[in-house]
């Protein structure tokens, strides 16, 4: 059935547009009327841009978010970090894996974003045991995905290693752990799940370079011979000395050199670059899989943006451990990082898009879509009609046109600032809250009570 939203003003593909309507059908925007007048009947809309790409996320991990902020040791720091996240994992069952990816992918919704790459590690029963589907897990990150109605790019993750050089995964690592035989069907049983789902994309992530050799890492690439291929690199330093004792080079300098990384790559993290990596990593048409927000909250560091962008590079945002979910919390992250590393302000705006908020979100928006295998950038004729409403009586807001209404919202708004969002053609957010909230909060509630009482 063909619908229609008018706008009184909305981002489209090529750029801000004033008295827009959108008309869908089948999920998909069918025409773009600019300069229109409401008619009868439709829905209006007063300010709209394009939902954003979670790149990465480990859903999972939304329902441990704020247990690991007691110090632990003096040293606290993502390795410590790590180990409270294998206390946490080995308690769930698929039921608790489902409901709190709802949760997270609700939540996500909320925050803009209107697709998720999932990058997905948990595959076993917690003694490590496959479970009778192989891909029973991954069948509940789909459930959640239809559930929210969130777009899905589901990256299964080969894990068999404990770092460089193959050395044999550690305890805490059992449920993650296959070798590349059953990694393939994994990924087969994935892409039957998403079958389901309108618009699914299945690629692959090799989880890092301690977690698999190069010969493996061969096999896995070459399950997704036109999918999207993600993978960690050079979050920490220590991963960074490690890697050089293995091989002679840097994590991503050795990627590049070895691995054929193109633009369907996506580098996650990539936080610790040499200036000659920073530079090689963005003419080779990879994104950098950016997610600052995870990024400080374990310390790892700051991710060389100016630089990186200058050099043409592209790059996207994402959710990673989930601990705080929301577009405008990554982007504003993204900057307030290089103004601190920089002792500057504005830092990531160019001489052709002096808004740091138009400059941000336009380069999410395209490099999100890269890395998570979409082919349509935005609103226009043809692509889904994912679309993110800004509540008009926002303060920040207020007065505010164009590229500064980005400004405002990534830089000052609140959290209700997100009041409704549309996803493939459907409405899943309404006055700021999923519409589907309560029954998954209530699902999310029971779940983690009793995960932390176990």
């Amino acid at each position: 059935m063909t619908q229609a939203l008018w706008l009184e003003t909305v981002l489209l593909a090529d750029g801000w547009a004033d008295r827009v309507r959108l008309v869908h059908a089948q999920g998909r925007i069918t025409a773009i009327e600019i300069g229109a007048e409401p008619q009868a009947g439709e829905q209006r809309v007063a300010m709209g841009v394009p939902g954003l790409a979670n790149i990465h996320s480990h859903a999972f991990q939304r329902g441990m978010a704020g247990l690991a902020e007691a110090r632990g040791r003096p040293d606290d720091d993502f390795w410590s970090w790590r180990e409270v996240m294998y206390r946490f994992l080995d308690h769930l069952d698929p039921d608790d894996v489902e409901a709190i990816a709802a949760q997270a992918f609700a939540e996500m919704l909320e925050g803009g974003f209107t697709r998720v790459g999932e990058f997905h590690y948990l595959h076993h029963d917690p003694a490590g045991r496959p479970y009778a589907q192989l891909g029973e897990l991954s069948e509940r990150i789909v459930a959640a995905a239809d559930q929210t109605g969130i777009g899905l790019t589901l990256l299964p993750v080969f894990y068999a290693h404990a770092t460089f050089g193959g050395a044999p995964p550690r305890p805490g690592q059992r449920r993650f752990i296959n070798d590349a035989d059953a990694f393939a069907r994994l990924v087969e049983e994935g892409r039957a799940a998403c079958a389901r789902l309108p618009d699914a994309v299945v690629g692959v992530a090799p989880h890092s370079l301690r977690a698999v050799t190069p010969d493996e890492l061969i096999r896995v690439v070459a399950l997704a011979p036109d999918g999207p291929i993600h993978i960690h690199a050079a979050e920490q330093t220590l991963e960074v000395s490690d890697c050089v004792a293995w091989s002679g080079q840097r994590p991503v300098a050795w990627l590049l050199d070895h691995a054929g990384v193109d633009r369907r790559w996506c580098l996650i993290h990539a936080t610790h670059l040499d200036e000659a990596e920073t530079d090689g990593f963005a003419a080779s048409g990879a994104v950098a899989g950016l997610c600052p927000v995870t990024e400080a909250n374990l310390g790892d560091g700051i991710f060389p943006a100016a630089r990186y962008l200058e050099a043409g590079g592209a790059f996207a945002v994402g959710t990673d451990s989930n601990i705080l979910i929301g577009a405008a919390d990554e982007l504003r992250a993204l900057e307030y990082g290089q103004r601190l590393s920089h002792r500057a302000r504005n830092v990531l705006a160019a001489a052709d898009r002096v808004s740091v908020g138009g400059r941000l979100f336009d380069g999410a928006l395209r490099g999100g879509a890269k890395a998570l295998g979409v082919d349509e950038v935005g609103l226009t004729v043809g692509a889904p009609l994912d679309l993110v409403s800004l509540a008009k009586d926002e303060p920040s807001l207020i007065g505010r046109r164009g590229d500064a209404l980005l400004d405002g919202w990534i830089f000052a708004g609140r959290a209700g600032a997100v009041d409704a969002v549309w996803r493939w053609g459907r409405q899943v957010v309404a006055d700021g809250r999923h519409v589907d909230a309560a029954a998954i909060a209530a699902r999310y509630r029971r779940t983690v009570e009793k995960v932390l009482a176990a």
